[in-house]
């Protein structure tokens, strides 16, 4: 097969949970400008909306819907909603993150917040929208989780950057948690026609504070911070068919920083 069809994504139904946000913006529009159907998501349908406005009006075929992974009853609405309207789902990109919690001495309850979202409720969404890809099937899930779940804080980053030096310890815990989750997805539904791999990128250059960007950055052999276009091309990858033996991996995407 020619590499250009190999990577077309035309007639595939694709979700994004966390569609709003900001490396979730870049992989919405990765997938639909390879010819996708995409479903972004937010808890704010009108947040939703808007992003998918967005692209519609650079002829992308986006659609919008609202989820909230931290209430089952919202995900099995999602599921049923996308089953009304698309008939079928091919591809789950597992992006939505809450964060809750502040920093090291934030109060314990709002660990507890973020594990019902990030763990329980991530879980929940996963499990369900596995069994649509499988029922319709067959095809791809992608979870995106850090560099973070694979290493310690490097607190020298924040040098002459005040108030960013107070890493909320959910964050570190539930991509750890989501790295290996991927590789368990993929063993248990072994034999459905459905691979899982994980994204773990590093820092997206966002406007940060610049001691921040120049201590990151002198860290990084590319020298620069991941830009919008950098998780796109990796997103159509592992969705298409010139995917297809990619299986149960974790891709540390960081320009090199922790080579």
């Amino acid at each position: 097969m020619n590499v250009k069809d190999l990577l077309s994504l035309k007639n595939k139904v694709i979700l994004v949970t966390g569609g709003s946000g900001n490396y979730g913006k870049c992989i919405v529009e990765g997938l639909a400008e390879a010819d996708a159907t995409v479903i972004t998501t937010s808890r704010d349908l009108s947040s939703a909306e808007k992003n998918a406005g967005y692209f519609r009006d650079k002829n992308l075929d986006v659609h919008a819907m609202q989820a909230d992974q931290g209430d089952a009853d919202s995900v099995k609405a999602l599921k049923s909603g996308i089953m009304e309207k698309f008939g079928r789902l091919d591809g789950f990109v597992n992006n939505a993150v809450s964060r809750p919690m502040k920093g090291y001495h934030a109060p314990i309850d709002q660990f507890e917040e973020s594990m019902q979202v990030n763990a329980t409720g991530m879980m929940n969404l996963l499990r369900e929208m596995t069994a649509l890809i499988v029922q319709s099937g067959g095809g791809s899930v992608i979870n995106i989780a850090s560099m973070m779940g694979m290493f310690g804080p490097d607190l020298s980053n924040y040098d002459g950057a005040p108030g960013m030096g107070d890493l909320p310890p959910d964050y570190f815990f539930h991509n750890a948690g989501l790295i290996n989750l991927n590789r368990y997805m993929a063993q248990m539904n072994a034999g459905k026609n459905i691979r899982f791999n994980c994204i773990s990128p590093g820092g997206l250059f966002n406007n940060q504070p610049e001691a921040f960007v120049n201590n990151y950055c002198k860290k990084v052999p590319l020298r620069r911070m991941a830009n919008q276009d950098d998780i796109k091309g990796l997103v159509v990858l592992l969705s298409s068919d010139a995917g297809a033996y990619i299986n149960g991996e974790n891709i540390l995407m960081d320009g090199g920083l922790n080579a």
